[in-house]
């Protein structure tokens, strides 16, 4: 699967500044719900990270294979006899399309870092 991505400054900023409200969106409706501040701001993912999974998304999609990873994903985590060969499949995938988010835009790549330090690629 060959993968080309651009992204401007503009856009780029378009994707945090969206990335920044469902944050705060997330972190509202945690406190709301009794969690400690504190934990939530912890646990919650950092505005780049948002906008890593967004251009990962926009890609799948872009290559017609956003439901198939969506479900290769859901396979994996269901636990069948199948779900390892899924599981690094997606695993694969994924890591193709990190490394394209990295290369077309250098800012991210911390958070495509965190976004890919479950996914195992031997």
């Amino acid at each position: 699967m060959s993968v080309e991505l651009r992204v401007s400054a503009v856009r780029l900023e378009r994707l945090r500044s969206d990335a920044r409200l469902e944050r705060e969106t997330i972190l509202e409706r945690r406190v709301r719900g009794g969690e400690d501040p504190a934990v939530a701001v912890e646990e919650a993912l950092e505005i780049d990270d948002f906008v890593v999974l967004a251009l990962r998304d926009e890609l799948l999609e872009e290559s017609g294979r956003l439901a198939e990873f969506g479900l290769a994903r859901l396979a994996a985590r269901a636990g069948g006899p199948d779900a390892e060969a899924h599981r690094l499949n997606a695993d694969r995938v994924e890591f193709e399309l990190l490394r394209a988010i990295a290369a077309a835009v250098p800012e991210l790549t911390v958070a495509v870092w965190r976004a890919g330090q479950h996914l195992t690629t031997d």
